[in-house]
């Protein structure tokens, strides 16, 4: 995050001053600085979800198409998804298949084996389909394949609700490539299988030392995640616990604490003492700020938005949970792939659903001219691996 004056080096009223000030008004946020905590506005208190601003609006109508009326609409329906799936999964049982959201309808769609159990999701309020495999067959599907190397070729791997099955990606000039093909008749063996393609395989976000961005490590540029009691979750591809952090301005900033990739690709940066951690994600100028209220984890389908100190904001949908992407260092679990752009020096980064937390930008294909996919490290995961607490309003 670029900032006008080191927090580090303001009074601490002024800084105070600044804060309230950024997350009463969505002012443009000046800094990070060590974990202090505010006063809940009024505003988190009510029931009723705070309306978009104008810039998130903006921003999707942007990269989804969408007017603002119908972004706003959208942003309702998700919610209501969220809410209902965790109680539809449970309603479910073992007979649960899956969800997703299905923007057309607005509404959530739960996959189940057993016809029986379709009435009791479309009481909480969702729509249903009838599927053969379960989501814990599936998984199982998926997880015989995380034991497996993949080759070069394949991109990675995830259970597909929708098709119900598991969806291997493979580059597409690689698609008849020996090892593929032997990777791809190994998968069918285990279970379920659809083989999709993509135009390139992922990589991480990582870049050279560029003046003015967020914080860096060694000669690598990185983005902040979210911020966290006693400092913020990044990528673990960004550095190695030990390492240490320097500020937009190059001075000492905190230490990695925790950092874990390939397998993974998350990390925990503890800050020293005069920098500050404050619930917000950077808008860039091109939406205000961007309050964080918690960490509630948005169905497949959502709109999802993303923070990143090259590519700044941009928006797009979830494509699927559970990946295993197959990176040139190594596979890494459980990902989550959107169709959001990102570059070099985004890695690390905020994924946002609305005002909640979704996890941390790993790597992907393409750019933010021509279009692309991003995965993400979902921040739940990366809180309870080290034990921390979203910083939130």
């Amino acid at each position: 995050m670029k900032h006008t004056t080191p927090l580090h080096t303001t009074p601490l009223r002024a800084v105070v001053a600044a804060l309230l000030v950024t997350v009463g008004l969505g002012a443009a946020h000046t800094g990070v600085a060590s974990a202090v905590p505010l006063p809940e506005p009024a505003a988190a208190s009510s029931a009723a979800a705070p309306s978009a601003s104008a810039g998130l609006l903006d921003a999707m109508r942007r990269d989804l198409g969408l007017t603002a009326s119908q972004a706003e609409e959208r942003l309702s329906a998700e919610r209501a998804a969220a809410a209902v799936e965790k109680t539809a999964r449970q309603a479910a049982g073992g007979a649960y298949g899956g969800s997703w959201y299905e923007p057309s309808t607005g509404r959530l769609v739960v996959a189940v084996t057993d016809r029986a159990k379709e009435s009791e999701a479309r009481a909480l309020g969702a729509d249903t389909r009838l599927v053969r495999h379960s989501a814990a067959a599936l998984d199982r599907a998926k997880a015989r394949l995380d034991t497996l190397r993949a080759p070069t070729g394949v991109a990675g791997w995830h259970v597909d609700p929708r098709t119900n099955s598991v969806v291997v990606t493979v580059v597409r000039t690689e698609r008849e490539a020996p090892a593929v093909r032997a990777f791809v008749d190994r998968a069918r063996a285990g279970g379920p299988v659809t083989v999709a393609e993509t135009a390139r395989a992922a990589r991480t976000y990582a870049a050279g030392t560029v003046g003015g961005d967020p914080y860096y490590t060694g000669n690598v540029r990185c983005s902040i995640g979210f911020s966290v009691y006693g400092g913020f979750v990044t990528a673990g591809h960004c550095g190695q616990a030990g390492a240490a952090v320097r500020g937009w301005d190059g001075s000492a900033m905190g230490t990695f604490q925790g950092s874990s990739f390939p397998g993974n690709d998350y990390a925990y940066v503890g800050i020293h003492s005069g920098w500050w951690t404050v619930p917000v994600v950077l808008g860039w100028g091109t939406i205000p700020d961007q309050l964080v209220r918690g960490s509630a984890e948005a169905p497949v389908g959502a709109s999802i938005c993303r923070s990143g100190s090259t590519t700044h904001w941009h928006c797009g949908t979830v494509l699927a949970k559970n990946e295993t992407v197959n990176y040139s260092q190594g596979a890494v679990y459980q990902m989550t792939k959107t169709s959001v752009c990102a570059e070099g020096g985004d890695s690390g980064g905020s994924f946002l659903s609305g005002d909640q937390a979704q996890g941390v930008t790993s790597g992907g294909w393409g750019n933010c001219s021509s279009g692309g996919q991003t995965w993400f490290q979902p921040i739940n995961e990366i809180l309870g691996r080290y034990g921390l607490t979203l910083h939130t309003t």
